[in-house]
């Protein structure tokens, strides 16, 4: 089951119609589209998704809807449809396949190189390339910014360190040990790995998250047709800093949830992931 799938039904509940355009801008293996299709047997589906392997996914399990659904290549941050929406969707998160599969290099708990891209065949550079090029003190100030790292000064000195002597990290796995190293021993084993914020701010920066982000937030509004809603998961506070700001300044929207709506706690222990998830929706009230 997807993150957050309750929630993300009764916004599209709040429509004022179902005959229409769904863009899910970060399809990954299509679970919130296929609820919604399912659902609602008048929408179709624009499916985005920048990452082969989640596209191939989606494709497989959306197939049963068939010419309803359409699978682009393509960043939120650079698309525009050619209609308008009913509800524009959008997931932060990092997929279960992403983080599962070692090779993408999301995920500390499978060795696999130091990558982190969310298009594996683009020309930016991997986590590898940015930790080789930054300086200490701006991986210090990256890993604080995007992580909240209190140990930044400590885990940049180190990666900085292991760099110089040995050229290059084997993989996930040796730099989640160089990081967890920094700790202190009496919090170094908590309910949190100690490399999850670093890696989560590596992750940001490789795939520039923030800043596409707020370009989307920018656009997306424009897509939807009056009535329509937007509405977004986020699982960072920055990231929800962002869209909290854009849906109560922005007057294309009527802000609908004035606080974030979160998992439950039933979700939280079944899917340990959705802990940190947020949900904000909003409906387009004008056509500016």
């Amino acid at each position: 089951m997807p993150v957050m799938a309750g929630a993300v039904i009764a916004g599209a509940d709040q429509l004022p119609h179902h005959n229409g355009l769904l863009i899910d801008v970060t399809l990954g293996g299509g679970g919130h589209s296929a609820l919604l299709l399912e659902r609602h047997t008048n929408l179709r589906l624009i499916g985005l998704d920048q990452d082969p392997t989640a596209r191939a996914a989606a494709s497989k399990r959306l197939a049963v809807f068939g010419d309803r659904v359409t699978i682009l290549a393509a960043n939120f941050a650079n698309y525009t449809p050619s209609e308008s929406a009913l509800m524009v969707l959008a997931d932060l998160g990092v997929s279960s396949p992403q983080l599962d599969v070692a090779e993408r290099g999301f995920s500390f708990r499978l060795n696999g190189p130091l990558d982190m891209r969310m298009n594996p065949n683009s020309d930016v550079e991997t986590a590898a390339e940015l930790i080789n090029r930054l300086e200490e003190n701006a991986l210090a100030d990256l890993i604080y910014s995007y992580g909240g790292e209190r140990w930044s000064r400590r885990i940049a000195r180190r990666i900085k360190s292991d760099l110089a002597d040995q050229g290059a990290y084997e993989g996930t796995s040796a730099l989640a040990h160089a990081v967890a190293s920094c700790y202190p021993p009496k919090v170094r084993w908590g309910r949190i790995h100690p490399a999850t914020r670093t890696f989560q701010a590596l992750r940001i920066a490789v795939n520039n998250e923030l800043t596409a982000l707020d370009r989307f937030l920018q656009s997306g509004p424009s897509w939807l047709e009056p009535g329509g809603v937007i509405g977004l998961i986020s699982f960072h506070s920055l990231e929800d800093k962002l869209v909290k700001t854009a849906f109560m300044r922005d007057d294309r929207l009527e802000n609908i949830t004035r606080k974030p709506i979160v998992a439950t706690s039933a979700e939280r222990r079944i899917n340990p992931r959705s802990r940190s998830a947020k949900w904000r929706l909003a409906r387009r009230v004008n056509n500016r």
